[in-house]
């Protein structure tokens, strides 16, 4: 197999899990993780990212006390959220939410059963893990653009070695309740969490596979 080959295979099997068995990841192989993912590049090699990484009755508490605070709480995230999804970028995240929700047995237009299913991200979808990802605030959108690529090569290094994830921006919406919690410098923006652990494969969230534009789709020739 070329290397091309095994990086595709790779990719392929990378998906957002929203479905976890209860068993924790051994502490060498969430070292080995990062140990791969801090090979990407970032801007003069900064690296500005860094990790707070719960396990045990320490995700336990997080789990109770985010989901408490996101049932009665506006978002409040570091960054702004993006002003609209548009054209075939709104397509996509819909045909995305369509997925999931036939996936589980939500009906089109069950609303109070689709926030119902959204709030999941504040039980961590029961991973038994759960990473946040920081940068520093006077990187500004350049030290996200870097933790971009490590949360990327995160999930993929995540994959090769049979742990499955999902980078959620959700639990960055309530950054103020985040920082207090884990007592985060306020010298740091929260740009997403990354919830891991081994996939329940019965659970039907993660039955499901999105599609992927064609390079065709993306790149403007200029000869």
């Amino acid at each position: 197999m070329s290397e091309i080959d095994t990086l595709n295979a790779v990719l392929d099997a990378r998906y957002s899990c929203r479905g976890y068995l209860p068993d924790p990841v051994p502490q060498a192989t969430v070292e080995a993780i990062v140990a791969a993912a801090q090979k990407v590049p970032s801007w003069c090699n900064a690296q500005p990212w860094q990790l707070t990484v719960t396990r045990g009755a320490a995700t336990e508490r997080f789990r109770e006390a985010l989901y408490a605070h996101a049932m009665a709480n506006a978002p409040a995230p570091d960054l702004e959220w993006p002003e609209k999804y548009r054209g075939v970028y709104g397509d996509r995240r819909r045909a995305c939410g369509f997925q999931l929700y036939n996936a589980v047995g939500i009906e089109k237009g069950d609303r109070p059963a689709a926030a119902k299913q959204m709030m999941e991200n504040y039980r961590l979808f029961g991973a038994p893990h759960v990473a946040l990802v920081t940068a520093p605030k006077e990187l500004g959108p350049y030290g996200a653009m870097d933790s971009g690529g490590f949360v990327t090569a995160f999930t993929l290094a995540a994959a090769a070695l049979g742990v499955a994830s999902i980078a959620q921006a959700a639990i960055a919406a309530h950054a103020p309740m985040v920082r207090a919690h884990f007592g985060l410098p306020e010298d740091r923006n929260l740009l997403c969490a990354i919830s891991f652990g081994y996939a329940d494969p019965d659970h039907p969230a993660n039955s499901f596979r999105t599609e992927r534009a064609a390079p065709a789709d993306v790149i403007d020739w200029q000869d």
